[in-house]
């Protein structure tokens, strides 16, 4: 009977979904294991199933470090970024455009969806700029590191007429063909953005957003922006989920009605938090 209540509540939420469009940036722990990989798929593809449209953004941090380490090239990071010259980005891209890009797009079709894999530099969809970081009030350039400057959604609106769910690596260029890596995070808030999505998920490694880190009980199930800048300034939200939190206030402001940010690892994770009336990670609203 437990069965049958979880659907008959889903079957509202689905009717709500028809024919909206859910940004999902998929990374994290929930690219590292083959078992979880294979659920996380067969849940984008049932939400392809149930009339949602879908869009993939992806990361790949894990796969870059393992060929950087493989072709004995040591890995630096300033303030959570990747310092990226000439050869390491030839790397990124031929990672995240060829490997896992590639891997996601066969396990979507392996499940009888039509999935097509692209990078941001096709059709030149995503238009970036240099991004610098700033220490100690010193502007610091990290290489082939960029920010999105714009987006061009006509390829990306003509897969999802076309019935293909689109793959996305975060991968950019400039007016003058340079190669960017940009962080997944951001791209998925600005594809979502500029789609106007009814949904960004993000998938992370953590539950959501806690008011205390040390304490699982204080998961937040739904919280305001207005509030989340509070939790930044005090230092409750710090580290890698800045970015997260970021890309989540700037959707949000931009068109994007509801974000969600959740944990990849836990089994069907994007069903229960679209799907059921408590959902399992946090929840962003926009007032």
């Amino acid at each position: 009977m437990e069965d049958v209540k979880i659907l008959s509540q889903a079957l509202s939420y689905i009717m709500e979904f028809h024919g909206k469009t859910v940004v999902i940036k998929y990374g994290g722990n929930a690219m590292k294991d083959e078992v979880t990989k294979e659920k996380v798929i067969r849940d984008i593809a049932l939400l392809k199933y149930v009339g949602m449209f879908p869009v993939v953004v992806h990361g790949g941090g894990p796969a870059i470090n393992d060929m950087l380490y493989k072709l004995n090239k040591k890995s630096e990071f300033k303030m959570g970024n990747r310092v990226t010259d000439r050869e390491t980005i030839d790397i990124v891209e031929m990672v995240l455009g060829g490997k896992v890009n590639k891997e996601i797009v066969s396990l979507l079709n392996k499940n009888n969806t039509n999935a097509v894999g692209i990078t941001g530099k096709d059709s030149n969809m995503i238009m970036a700029e240099k991004k610098y970081i700033n220490i100690d009030g010193e502007k610091i350039d990290i290489g082939y590191v960029g920010q999105v400057k714009k987006i061009d959604t006509g390829i990306i609106k003509n897969f999802l007429e076309a019935g293909i769910i689109p793959v996305i690596a975060p991968l950019g260029t400039d007016k003058d063909g340079n190669t960017y890596n940009i962080n997944a995070d951001y791209v998925a808030g600005e594809i979502a953005s500029a789609l106007k999505a009814a949904k960004l998920i993000l998938m992370t490694d953590i539950d959501g957003l806690y008011r205390d880190i040390e304490d699982k009980n204080s998961l937040v199930k739904e919280i305001d922006i207005l509030e989340i800048d509070q939790l930044i300034q005090d230092k409750t939200i710090c580290g890698g989920m800045i970015p997260k939190v970021e890309s989540c206030i700037s959707a949000l402001k931009n068109g994007v009605e509801k974000v969600h940010i959740l944990n990849g690892e836990k089994e069907h994770s994007i069903l229960v938090e679209l799907f059921t009336k408590d959902g399992i990670g946090t929840m962003i609203v926009n007032g």
